[in-house]
């Protein structure tokens, strides 16, 4: 039966805006009636996939999300002494293998395309070999897709290839938006910069002026992971998969999303994870928030909400997990160490 992993978060941030809108305010939703601080899931799995955890354990099954492959491809034929007409024609013919090219940029893919190691691997061979023949690319040489493609943020996160369905990778790890327990007010920081060579002598007003939105709260965060679908993506190989999930494990605890850390410094380690392994169907337990914490010290009470959602449940549906582990800083209970263990094991 198919093993499922999953995480429950809580993570306690001080006044920031770690995930913006387009208006450059932070992100929000309305859970229960009231307004809260929301960071998308992209934006926490873009943070995880390119942290150093990923980056020192997994770079070299590590994919690459872009639309500019064909740029690559035409420097790399420059590079060879391709002519720039031929290394524009064989480049937008290799982009085209990824993804349907723009008809004003002929060597940029209209969608993001998210190419594994291997395929990088193939593409840049394909170059070389089309430079050193002096000739354009056969159609059965454009056949540079990898129906599992062994990139461990491809295999977690999964690719769509609008224009090549049977490529795509069915995400491995579902990640769901981190949300306020509490209820929030989004403040505003009126701020002013100071020209250091004005001497005050005509002007002694401010050389900038602008103003920012920022909140703070205690954020929940439901992830589950498809082991055996990760390691399938994976071809097979149990101990990337392994690596893999130690790599989420210790990104998802430790790593914030970058918006406005240089203004606002608001890193914050996970206070309380709650790990759970088994074949059972999974759930969030989101629910145990729908009613926003208030008064006292809302990540004691989420805590406390967390555990009694979860102990409901099991009253309800019998064991939802086979086995879980918990980790509090609150009160000195666990580590990260122990988790991962619990999970991997």
């Amino acid at each position: 039966m198919t093993q499922f992993i999953q995480l429950h978060m809580l993570t306690a941030y001080p006044p920031s805006n770690l995930n913006r809108d387009d208006l450059g305010r932070p992100k929000t939703a309305i859970v229960g009636g009231t307004e809260r601080l929301r960071i998308s899931s992209q934006s926490l799995k873009r943070a995880w996939r390119t942290s150093e955890h990923f980056q020192d354990a997994l770079s070299d099954f590590q994919g690459t999300r872009t639309k500019r492959l064909g740029e690559k491809v035409y420097q790399h034929l420059i590079d060879k002494e391709v002519t720039e007409k031929l290394a524009a024609e064989w480049s937008s013919a290799i982009a085209g293998a990824f993804g349907k090219v723009k008809k004003d940029k002929p060597m940029e893919i209209e969608q993001l395309a998210h190419v594994s190691p291997e395929e990088w691997s193939a593409v840049m061979a394909l170059a070389a070999t089309l430079a050193t023949e002096n000739r354009a690319p056969e159609d059965k040489e454009l056949a540079l897709l990898r129906a599992t493609p062994k990139a461990v943020d491809i295999a977690l996160f999964g690719r769509m290839l609008a224009s090549s369905p049977a490529y795509n990778v069915e995400a491995a790890a579902q990640v769901s938006h981190a949300f306020t327990v509490n209820p929030v007010k989004i403040e505003d920081d009126f701020f002013t910069a100071v020209d250091d060579l004005n001497s005050h002598e005509e002007d002694a007003g401010a050389g900038h002026m602008g103003d920012a939105g920022f909140g703070s709260g205690v954020f929940y965060l439901y992830c589950c992971i498809n082991k055996d679908l990760l390691v399938n993506n994976l071809q097979n190989d149990e101990a990337l998969a392994k690596q893999t999930i130690t790599a989420l494990l210790q990104s998802a605890a430790t790593v914030a999303p970058t918006g406005k850390q240089n203004s606002f410094a608001s890193r914050a380690y996970t206070s309380y994870l709650l790990a759970e392994k088994g074949s059972q169907q999974p759930r969030s337990l989101s629910v145990a928030f729908l009613q926003a914490a208030r008064g006292g010290n809302p990540l004691d009470l989420a805590i406390k909400s967390l555990e009694t959602q979860r102990s409901n449940f099991e009253t309800a549906y019998g064991a939802c997990a086979d086995g879980h582990k918990t980790m509090n800083v609150q009160n000195g209970e666990g580590s990260l160490a122990d988790i991962i263990q619990f999970v991997t094991e």
